[in-house]
């Protein structure tokens, strides 16, 4: 952890600085997901990792109820009134943070105010989950401040609840999930209806390796949203004939076709993608389980074309890196990762073939674009906790 005990350094020294206390310090992880895409929402099952990229949250209890928050990789401050009964979304970065304060207060927990400072290295925008790091890290943070006992799986439900109810993003809740429970070398592999959860190593053959498209498209949050709603439309119209279905998890590949006449042609390519991405996630776990890597990595392919086809989340430069990675030996398998229409790709690429990967894609993917990608390792990282400096 030597990387987040420097990041960890610079933002203590950075807090005396503007505050002029010693704060306490925590670190929560983004993540990537190796499969399972949207299907978190669907009550469904994914597979991702707790990345070492992090947010990380430097705070100081305050003697009144007010929260000062300050971000340094926007450089933008925000201050809220804990007891604020009413409040209003102010439609920026700030809201993340709000929206945990009022949801973990109307679980019953009193916030202390505070001043709180967030910086790390985690890029936002780029289908990582920074997001759900930053209500995570902050959320941890102020409780610990509060001297509140922390129960993860209350932290993670009312990060999930701010971002729906309060953001206005309907996402499920792998992202949180992933940032307080990432445990280091492996992936997590998650029933989202009943929250159990079990660790799945990662081979030490292979590295994660993410490419971002440099790419954000502004459409992304509503037509996540609207995805989230053709499938809630096609669980009603195949309740009648399906009795006691709660979320597509409950629809088999079978059931579908032959129930296909309900649904419009598009519904019905967006359930085949939840139905059989389901199916891909706990197939990917088992293959990895078994030291399968060949077998994984068709899995991951398969899962990409399905997004882009059935699901139509994904763009030409998500296409490209995709295609790219591909073409390149030694790579086991590659996908987009993360809500779609730009962010990421995540292969899974053998250890020796890295540094070949990492040039080939790259050069490939600038000369083709224009634009230079970041691409890196990803090690897979313990979830928040706190950070020494």
């Amino acid at each position: 952890m030597g990387k987040a005990t420097a990041i960890a350094g610079d933002l203590a020294a950075q807090f005396k600085r503007l505050c002029g206390v010693e704060p306490r310090l925590f670190r929560a992880p983004g993540r990537v997901n190796l499969i399972g895409e949207h299907t978190d929402y669907n009550e469904g099952f994914v597979l991702p990792a707790a990345l070492d990229l992090a947010t990380f949250a430097a705070v100081a209890r305050r003697p009144d109820r007010r929260l000062r928050v300050h971000s340094l990789v926007l450089s933008a401050s925000a201050e809220f009134d804990l007891n604020d009964r009413l409040p209003v979304p102010r439609r920026d970065w700030s809201d993340y943070v709000r929206g945990v304060v009022i949801m973990l207060e109307r679980a019953g927990h009193r916030l202390s105010g505070g001043d709180l400072i967030i910086g790390g290295d985690l890029p936002m925008g780029a289908g990582l989950s920074a997001s759900a790091a930053l209500e995570v890290a902050a959320g941890y943070a102020l409780l610990n401040i509060s001297g509140i006992s922390i129960n993860l799986i209350e932290l993670a439900k009312c990060c999930q609840q701010a971002e729906n109810d309060f953001v206005g993003m309907h996402c499920g809740i792998m992202d949180q999930f992933i940032s307080c429970f990432g445990a280091a070398g492996h992936a997590l592999l998650l029933d989202c209806r009943t929250l159990e959860a079990r660790p799945v190593a990662i081979d030490p053959r292979v590295r994660l390796v993410i490419c971002d498209t440099m790419v954000r498209h502004e459409l992304a949050s509503g037509e996540y949203n609207l995805r989230r709603q053709d499938c809630e439309r096609a669980v009603a119209l195949l309740s009648g004939a399906l009795g006691g279905i709660k979320a597509l998890r409950d629809v088999t590949a079978d059931q579908l076709v032959q129930h296909a006449a309900l649904l419009t042609e598009v519904t019905f390519r967006r359930c085949r993608h939840v139905i059989t991405e389901n199916m891909r996630v706990l197939s990917a776990a088992a293959a990895l389980e078994a030291g399968n890597i060949v077998e994984c990595g068709r899995l991951m392919n398969e899962s990409h074309l399905s997004m882009r086809d059935d699901y139509e989340i994904s763009c030409p430069e998500l296409n490209l890196l995709v295609e790219l990675a591909q073409g390149v030996g030694g790579t086991f398998g590659s996908r987009m990762t993360g809500g779609g229409f730009g962010g990421c790709t995540v292969s899974l690429v053998a250890a020796d073939a890295v540094e070949r990967f990492i040039s080939i894609v790259g050069n490939a993917y600038r000369d083709a674009t224009g634009l230079t990608p970041s691409i890196f390792c990803c090690t897979p990282a313990p979830g928040v906790g706190p950070v020494a400096p």
